[in-house]
């Protein structure tokens, strides 16, 4: 069978998953639609603003809409948001106070935020006196619901938030459903937590019909250069959820006297506006991408994850390889077939956060965009690829071409 020949059958087949895709895509862009109705969007809103950013209407429209579409009373979009770990920073520390215990009931946060966390003298959760625990997921990489209610006894006088991963990190569970956290949810709310019920949304934002903050959750974060920027957010995050944490949100990203009444940004919000406006479409480009390079590494005999009987709840898709050179290859395939920087030569190198060296595929418009094709792996076993994005399938479809004619 030649590539061709492979990338077609394995289309034939997904005819029914593409359908799903289009019809969660349609629904998602009505959504968003009626959010910038609602919030009445206007040319002004996209305008720059200078200095302190007094009565800035385009960056408190701008949080507002994306909190709209997201499911939430209100929000913070920002570019001084510089990250989704920055995001996910600013948020914890604007809720937790000293004293305070977190539980993570999705396993170990992935990397980058491990040294916010646990860090040794760096500004970090353990260094302001905030516990953090973890509870593991079940062998099947489901929430273990019996653990969680044992570490709620323990630490219900000083728990204040419980946090959930939505996305795999550099795992091989699958990303949990927004149903799957509709059900934490109201599981610990039946234990009689009455806390912050706190999200890390990352990759996995219009993938499905509903966001965690419309079943449950209180916060939910995530980064502009991943889905919700749809491929025109140049940098940034967002904080959505329920005004009481908002506002001290708010308060840690500027300063506790000033909140969220400052801030400008002198390129003007458009990017951000139109970002969201696409994100549907683009996310949907990305699932069916995914979904045609799941099927044919399937074929090929090569595991990877979400299995292809399952909707995906993120837009990242886990590929095992037998040695270090395939999944180096398998990268550096992604890289060749990129718009900018397609000559690189890609080399594992030691990522400030990681624990392992990392080779990472990102020939992007937006430095470091995982909405763009992208791919990384930490180069240690097993020898996991994890693949996510493409703004359009057809870019998928021929970095697809260059990734099998490796393999094959």
């Amino acid at each position: 069978m030649t590539v061709e020949e492979l990338i077609k059958d394995s289309e034939e087949k997904l005819v029914g998953h593409f359908k799903k895709a289009d019809e969660i895509s349609e629904y998602n862009q009505e959504k968003v639609l009626k959010a910038f109705n609602k919030r009445s969007i206007a040319l002004r809103h996209f305008n720059s603003t200078t200095g302190y950013g007094y009565g800035d209407d385009g960056r408190y429209a701008l949080g507002e809409v994306y909190a709209e579409a997201l499911g939430a009373e209100t929000g913070i979009v920002s570019p001084a948001l510089l990250s989704g770990t920055h995001a996910l920073t600013v948020a914890l520390f604007g809720v937790l106070r000293t004293g305070d215990s977190v539980l993570c009931v999705s396993g170990m946060p992935y990397d980058t935020l491990r040294g916010v966390i646990y860090g040794e003298g760096n500004g970090s959760l353990k260094d302001f006196g905030i516990s953090f625990d973890c509870v593991a997921l079940t062998e099947s990489g489901k929430f273990d619901t019996e653990a969680i209610k044992k570490e709620y006894a323990r630490l219900e006088k000083s728990l204040k938030m419980i946090y959930i991963q939505r996305s795999r990190g550099y795992e091989l569970r699958d990303a949990f459903t927004v149903q799957e956290i509709k059900e934490i949810c109201d599981f610990v709310r039946g234990l009689g937590f009455t806390g912050c019920i706190f999200v890390d949304n990352c990759y996995g934002e219009f993938v499905e019909k509903q966001e965690p903050c419309e079943v449950g959750a209180d916060i939910a974060v995530g980064s502009l250069i991943k889905n919700p920027g749809g491929g025109l957010a140049p940098t940034g995050g967002y904080i959505v959820g329920k005004a009481e944490y908002i506002d001290n949100i708010g308060r840690r990203l500027t300063a506790p006297s000033i909140g969220n009444e400052v801030g400008s940004y002198a390129y003007g919000y458009r990017l951000f506006y139109q970002g969201l406006f696409l994100a549907p479409h683009t996310v949907n480009q990305a699932i069916k991408g995914s979904f045609l390079i799941g099927k044919c590494m399937e074929t090929l005999g090569y595991e990877n994850f979400p299995k292809l009987d399952k909707t995906p709840s993120d837009i990242t898709r886990a590929i095992r390889f037998d040695t270090a050179e395939q999944l180096c290859a398998f990268i550096q395939s992604v890289q060749e077939a990129s718009p900018v920087d397609s000559f690189v030569t890609l080399e594992p190198w030691d990522m400030p956060g990681y624990d392992s060296k990392v080779i990472m595929a990102a020939g992007c418009f937006v430095e470091g965009s995982s909405i763009e094709l992208s791919a990384d792996a930490p180069v240690k076993e097993p020898y996991t690829a994890y693949f996510q994005g493409g703004l359009t399938y057809e870019h998928c479809k021929y970095a697809l071409k260059k990734m099998l004619a490796k393999l094959m």
